[in-house]
């Protein structure tokens, strides 16, 4: 216990300094400085050598190496892990250009439906990138045109479309104030009508019936049959009735006893 509190070395009398290769700490960055860094994985990629999806956001203990490559002057970094399942190392470097990581060797970026269609423009020059810009300010710009004219086509559809509805709103008013007009006179003109169809209908049978009365009447020679009217409660053998006379005829009087209602007594007989 006591000897892990020494202080001192033993160093044997054939010990040589100079036959130590080691080297010192500061004096062994000659290349790329590499440090160790924790991190989650800025894309999801797929293992070349296993197939091990390795997905967004996984964190790795990775070593952080800084290249000597340069985008205006901002640095561009290379990160070293290790598959999860064959622990086949993995590289990737930043990408200032794009703002994002670029795969580099061990693995293969998985298919991003946000980057479909956009091409790798890692070897464009400034020219290019210049004439892209340009090219896509002036789709953006015509873009903005043709959606500013589609606008207008729209508002004026729609002026229209409110113009027609409100003619025709019109008409259903016109056309439903006429029907409140003719129901509220409908019963008197209904029965005037009635009235007529009923006085013609009664004109036409009154005519045709006095047709029929004149043809039936009436001989082939045209001369017209006249009714001879015979009084059949009265026989013919029977002489006729005196004419009635209005002249008065006096009554006799009757004797005042009868009269006054007195009664007279039988005288007895003699005999």
């Amino acid at each position: 216990m006591s000897e892990r509190k020494v202080l001192t070395k033993y160093y044997p009398p054939d010990f040589d300094p100079s036959a130590i290769t080691r080297t010192p700490k500061h004096l062994r960055s000659t290349g790329p400085k590499v440090i160790t860094v924790r991190l989650m994985a800025p894309f999801s990629m797929k293992c070349t050598q296993c197939g091990e999806f390795i997905y967004k956001g996984r964190k790795f203990n990775a070593r952080k190496e800084t290249t000597e490559e340069k985008y205006f002057s901002i640095p561009i970094y290379r990160f070293y892990i290790r598959c999860t399942r064959c622990s086949g190392e993995i590289t990737f470097v930043t990408d200032p250009k794009n703002m994002d990581y670029r795969a580099e060797k061990g693995a293969k970026r998985n298919f991003e439906a946000w980057r479909d269609g956009k091409a790798d423009n890692h070897d464009e020059t400034t020219d290019e990138v210049l004439d892209r810009l340009e090219r896509e300010e002036g789709e953006e710009q015509e873009q903005l045109d043709r959606d500013k004219m589609a606008e207008l086509e729209e508002k004026t559809k729609d002026a229209k479309r409110e113009m027609e509805i409100a003619d025709k709103l019109d008409e259903i008013r016109v056309r439903n104030a006429r029907i409140e007009r003719n129901e509220a006179l409908g019963n008197d003109v209904a029965l005037a009508q009635v009235k007529d169809e009923v006085d013609e209908a009664a004109l036409k049978a009154q005519q045709e019936d006095e047709e029929a009365a004149r043809k039936a009447f009436m001989t082939e020679t045209g001369e017209k049959v006249k009714r001879i009217v015979e009084d059949e409660s009265t026989p013919e053998t029977q002489a006729p009735a005196p004419p009635p006379s209005f002249a008065r005829v006096k009554k006799p009087k009757k004797p005042l006893v009868n009269g006054l209602g007195i009664k007279k007594k039988a005288k007895p007989s003699l005999v």
